[in-house]
Formats: structure tokens, sequence, C-alpha cells
């Protein structure tokens, strides 16, 4: 068995006379640079609306807004341009909102914990924050992504469970299946193969020419 940290008493309790073939303390939830780019996507996002912001916002919406952050005698515009203020800021407060929760997601993402890792021939345990999550390995597809040295990596695991993702056109979501990290752990080209050895046990799905 490969295990490099002590396990809480809650996972040993949980497992019982189980055996397992890993024990791994991921020092990360997500690899660093997933969170780095959720921190720039989230950025940019709020830049370009910033940048729309200041050139298409009209004089008369600009004075109005700066008197009324003065606390001064504000311009009052006309009902026409009142409902375009209040749609302005509304659809501002949307786009900001977007902008925010992807970039406060990357840096809060930067500093969560992976939590503990326990492998066992029917399943894969996580165990974080007091929480317990038990995956059968034929929740997983099979298709692993590797990153990293066997002194330090990650492992990207794709499962069979995800969700519709809506796109801007017609006709354009797409399916994106949950994904299970395991970052920041050593021995992960050894740990790699035993998760594939064992997702290919337990894949549900009939063989070719069953």
């Amino acid at each position: 068995m490969i295990q490099n940290v002590e396990l809480p008493e809650e996972i040993n309790i949980s497992l019982g006379s189980e055996s397992r073939d890993f024990a791994v303390k991921s020092t990360l939830a997500q690899p660093i640079l997933d969170s780095i780019y959720s921190i720039l996507i989230g950025a940019g996002w709020l830049g370009f609306t910033l940048y729309l912001t200041s050139s298409f916002i009209g004089p008369e919406y600009s004075d109005y807004l700066i008197n009324a952050l003065k606390g001064t005698e504000a311009v009052t515009p006309n009902e026409g341009s009142l409902m375009g203020l209040i749609f302005f800021v509304v659809l501002f407060g949307i786009f900001v909102s977007v902008g925010l929760f992807k970039f406060l997601k990357g840096v809060f993402s930067l500093f969560r914990r992976g939590g503990y890792f326990v492998g066992t021939p029917a399943r894969l345990v996580n165990f974080r924050n007091g929480k317990m999550i038990s995956s059968d390995w034929d929740q997983f597809t099979g298709n692993i992504e590797v990153k990293g040295s066997n002194k330090k990596g990650n492992i990207k695991l794709l499962m069979r469970t995800g969700k519709m993702i809506k796109g801007m056109g017609k006709g354009s979501s797409k399916y994106v299946p949950d994904i299970t990290f395991i970052a920041g752990i050593q021995g992960v080209y050894d740990i790699e193969q035993i998760c594939r050895k064992r997702i290919k046990e337990n894949d549900p799905t009939p063989s070719a020419g069953s």
C-alpha cells in the first residue's frame, strides 16, 4: 500500500477492515494553475465590464451618478433616461457579480485544502473538514490526467456524473463532467496506475463483443 500520511480516526473507522491501495493527503483542492486561470478570467471579465461602462454610459447618466455619490443635488434624468439608467445598473450588477464570483472563487481555492484521499479495491474516499465523500470506482470514466513529477503532482479524474452548461447560442449547450482532483501528492504516477486498474475492474459498461 502507498501511504505517506497518518489518517484521521474518522477514515479508519469508516474503512474498518477494508483493504487499502493508497492513502495520501492532498495539499490543494485543485491545481494552482486552475485557480490562477479562474482569477484571470474573473479579473478580465471585471475589466471588460468596466471598460464597456466607461465607453457607453452617457454624460447624463455620469452626472446623475457622480452627484448622487457626492450627496449633492443630482441632475434628474427624464423618465425614459431613468428607465435606461435602472436597466443599466441591473445589467452592470449582473456582469460584476459574475466576474467577482470567478475571481473570488480562484482566490479562495488557492488556500483551500484537498483533504485526505484513500483508495480501496471498491471505492475512492475523500475526507475534508469533517465531511467524507465516498465514490465507487464505477462512477469514474477512466479518463485520467496526470501532471507534475512523481515527487509532487496532480491527478484529475473525470466522473460519469455531471451537468449541462448552456452556451450563448441556440443549441450550444454542452455536457460538463464532474471532476475529482487529487492535487500536490507524492507518488502521483503510481497512484494513477492504481486508479486506472480499479476503474477498469469496476467498469459497468459491457466490453466489446460481449
